[in-house]
């Protein structure tokens, strides 16, 4: 039982590859507080945590408000004394070309509030959540903090400006926060997600799904479980010297330009 009696906050934990590590933790063990601004899949899914008999409990949260993330931290702590592992999951997407040109001229742009919203969740979320725990994990003597980055972070993407932008902004907090907190016994790591079945995913044209999937070497996308999975050895202590670092699960994709 690899997370027994450790306390786990997941970000946007109602659906996705936040359910599924949620309900991977609980599997192991461990107790799990999820949020996530989608109150009824939220409450869902703490019946299913229930239903493994696994202690839960659901806030909703939007993690772009820092006052919000901290009352969310603070009933946490309330009710289970403990913080050991945070999983900022959180993440959306708001795609669109930096530039459209047509015939020369200026088609279209790139929104400014699709790119601050986009930079506001993906990224000011996973630090105010960060921040907000950090105290607790430093009072207890450790903790493990995980980042969803993704491999368009690593690798860039066509049309996807503010995305990769929040990614790769990931991958480097990982780096700093690691060099940080280290001393205070907090590893840090991120996890870069390839071609992942999620509801994002799903709704994609059949052409570009098809696509993908050609250009992932074990020629199928990834379920949420292989991510959750990721975490589970990264918040686990066969991870103990396991910190800065970003771990690619892609099953070997390739993102083209």
């Amino acid at each position: 039982m690899r997370m027994l009696e450790k306390v786990a906050l997941i970000t946007g934990g109602a659906a996705g590859i936040g359910r599924a590590t949620a309900l991977r933790f609980a599997e192991e063990g461990g107790k799990v507080a999820i949020c996530d601004l989608n109150e009824a899949a939220g409450m869902a899914v703490v019946a299913e945590l229930g239903a493994l008999g696994a202690e839960a409990m659901f806030h909703k949260v939007n993690v772009t408000d820092r006052g919000e993330v901290r009352e969310w931290v603070a009933a946490v702590v309330a009710r289970f004394g403990r913080i050991d592992v945070l999983v900022n999951n959180a993440g959306i997407v708001r795609d669109g070309q930096l530039v459209k040109v047509k015939e020369g001229e200026l088609a279209g742009e790139m929104a400014e509030a699709d790119f601050d919203l986009v930079v506001a969740v993906n990224l000011k979320g996973v630090y105010n959540c960060t921040q907000a725990v950090t105290p607790q994990m430093i009072k207890q003597g450790g903790g493990v903090i995980l980042n969803a980055s993704s491999v368009v972070g690593l690798d860039g993407n066509f049309g996807q400006t503010n995305y990769v932008a929040t990614k790769a902004g990931v991958v480097g907090m990982t780096k700093v926060w690691a060099r940080e907190l280290g001393r205070y016994g907090i590893r840090v790591n991120a996890v870069a997600p390839g071609f992942i079945g999620t509801d994002i995913i799903k709704d994609m044209p059949e052409k570009i799904i098809a696509g993908l999937k050609a250009r992932t070497p074990l020629g199928r996308m990834g379920d949420p479980r292989d991510i959750a999975n990721a975490y589970l050895f990264l918040a686990s202590d066969e991870a103990a010297f396991v910190t800065g670092t970003t771990l690619r699960v892609d099953g070997g994709l390739v993102v083209g330009t």
